[in-house]
């Protein structure tokens, strides 16, 4: 029943960061494996980052590898995805995604995997 909501979105420059964040109100998601995801107009969700409980464990899409980090925030008790270096191809809504699980090492690159999903926020890197 928690919902989760992105924020930190909004249309920059290519070569700009931006941060991401999401959580849920009230609530820690410390209890999840969590992950990104990207979707372009008339493209397939994308993966885009993910990372475990602990945050030990992080992985990433290879068209973001080097130029994002994700990672959690342990004191709102969500998560945050730094982006560095943004490109023209970032561009798109992006989607917080959570799923519950007792392994704090867990990690899920299959949106199919995830039960919780935000509502999705835009990213918009003009060249």
């Amino acid at each position: 029943q928690v919902q989760l909501v992105e924020s930190g979105g909004g249309a920059v420059q290519a070569g700009d960061s931006l941060r991401l964040a999401c959580g849920a109100a009230g609530r820690s998601l410390s209890g999840s494996t969590m992950g990104w995801f990207r979707q372009a107009p008339g493209k397939e969700r994308e993966f885009v980052a993910a990372v475990s409980r602990s945050g030990a464990r992080t992985d990433y899409g290879d068209s973001v590898k080097g130029r994002f980090n994700i990672f959690r925030d342990n004191v709102k008790g969500g998560i945050a995805l730094q982006m560095n270096d943004l490109k023209p191809e970032d561009t798109a809504v992006y989607y917080c995604a959570a799923k519950q699980t007792f392994s704090t090492l867990q990690i899920f690159t299959n949106e199919g995997r995830y039960d919780h999903w935000g509502p999705g926020i835009q990213v918009v890197v003009s060249s």
